[in-house]
């Protein structure tokens, strides 16, 4: 939480932050501003003070809004004084940031930009300010991330929000579907025309933004052998076809760049192939005794280490035993989520993988199985918190049928 930062801040011995881009989509500034419409500012956070902002003149009532003390500054003078060399003109405001709160020793650079310009502005600074040491952190261990490991109260009142919106889309997309009729094993719509992937996708982006969300990683929508390769986004000229296994993996985003919720169902249209039964009854097995199983500060990494077992002793390649697995078990069984999609801690074996699930955390448990010379794969997923007394709970609840009933079928 943004309580810890300073604690986090003192263990790696950094002095201060320093936060450049904007505070939409960037969400290591988001994280401090809001989403907020400032379109390139930068935060700077003393250790052991309140952040400090800076923007443009023209966003100075935006950057009023964050409650932090803000200063302005002039695109066009610093233009002017860099002889119009945009990367001097960073490493300036740089510069005068550093200065004004005269910081010297260890500072984490963070944020989002052009990378080649931030780099040559980076080395500028540093030729200017030979008393600062600027630092790039290990993405999955900054001090930022560990703060935004644990959430707050508004936080996760934003993910579950989220998650409530995710789930309306999803019944939107389950009534969609079984709006339609079947010839020949392929739903049509009133005028004979058969449905496909592309169609599903383009409701699903219309009905989160109705909702005032965005989807800017897109969707998963995947059957059959797409369905097998778990980061298949799918084929949109795909037919849907009846009893063909569907992976729909949702991850929507407050509108602006805020929270994620991640959500994934797996769906057979009218009814489930034996084949495609069984891999789920083995898929949900694990879901549930993963979910029973997980305790407050152990390690992430042995619930994957379950998982493999789990998986193993029912037949299936993992990637316990092989890490090239393409077929099986083949990815880790979730992962932290909150500003980003992808946040630590992760659930990856790794014998560098000291991540522990604590009370606070928000993650996912996405078990899953691909076969796709088989023409199928199967995953579940939901997004859950770690309350403060290290309970579980789901922050959204959806059933978790396979088959979706197709009226005549």
């Amino acid at each position: 939480m943004k309580s810890d930062i300073d604690l986090y801040m003192n263990e790696a011995g950094i002095n201060a932050l320093l936060v450049q881009g904007s505070a939409q989509h960037n969400p290591s500034m988001t994280y401090f501003t809001g989403m907020v419409h400032i379109t390139k500012g930068y935060l700077l956070k003393v250790r052991g003070s309140p952040p400090v902002l800076y923007c443009n003149d023209m966003e100075r009532e935006e950057g009023a809004k964050t409650n932090y003390e803000t200063h302005t500054f002039s695109t066009q003078e610093l233009l002017v004084n860099a002889e119009g060399d945009p990367n001097l003109a960073e490493a300036l405001i740089l510069e005068r940031i550093l200065t004004e709160y005269d910081i010297s020793g260890r500072v984490s650079v963070y944020g989002t930009g052009e990378a080649g310009q931030i780099f040559s502005a980076l080395n500028m600074l540093a030729d200017r300010l030979p008393g600062v040491d600027l630092i790039g952190e290990p993405v999955s261990s900054s001090v930022l991330i560990q703060a935004r490991g644990t959430k707050d109260d508004e936080e996760i009142t934003r993910i579950r929000s989220m998650g409530e919106i995710t789930t309306s889309v999803v019944g939107d997309v389950i009534a969609f579907l079984t709006s339609h009729q079947v010839r020949d094993g392929i739903l049509i719509d009133q005028n004979g025309v058969a449905l496909t992937i592309g169609d599903v996708k383009k409701k699903i982006n219309l009905w989160l933004t109705m909702r005032g969300a965005e989807n800017p990683y897109g969707s998963i929508f995947a059957i059959g052998r797409d369905a097998g390769i778990p980061h298949s986004s799918g084929t949109n000229d795909d037919l849907i076809r009846l009893g063909e296994s569907i992976v729909f993996d949702i991850y929507p985003c407050e509108a602006g760049g805020g929270y994620f919720h991640d959500f994934t169902r797996t769906w057979c249209l009218g009814y489930a192939p034996a084949e495609v039964q069984a891999l789920y009854d083995d898929v949900l097995e694990l879901y549930e005794t993963i979910s029973a199983a997980i305790r407050p500060d152990k390690y992430a990494r042995e619930y994957q280490q379950m998982t493999c077992k789990f998986f193993e002793e029912r037949g299936h390649p993992t990637m316990g035993s092989n890490p090239r697995a393409v077929e099986g078990y083949v990815h880790s069984l979730g992962h932290s989520l909150g500003l980003n999609i992808h946040e630590a801690p992760m659930m990856r074996d790794l014998a560098t993988n000291n991540a522990k699930l604590i009370p606070g955390t928000v993650f996912t448990i996405e078990p899953g199985l691909y076969y796709p010379d088989r023409g199928m794969g199967v995953r579940i997923e939901d997004t859950v918190w770690m309350k403060p007394d290290g309970e579980l709970e789901t922050l959204v609840d959806f059933p978790k049928d396979l088959v979706i009933k197709i009226p005549g079928v």
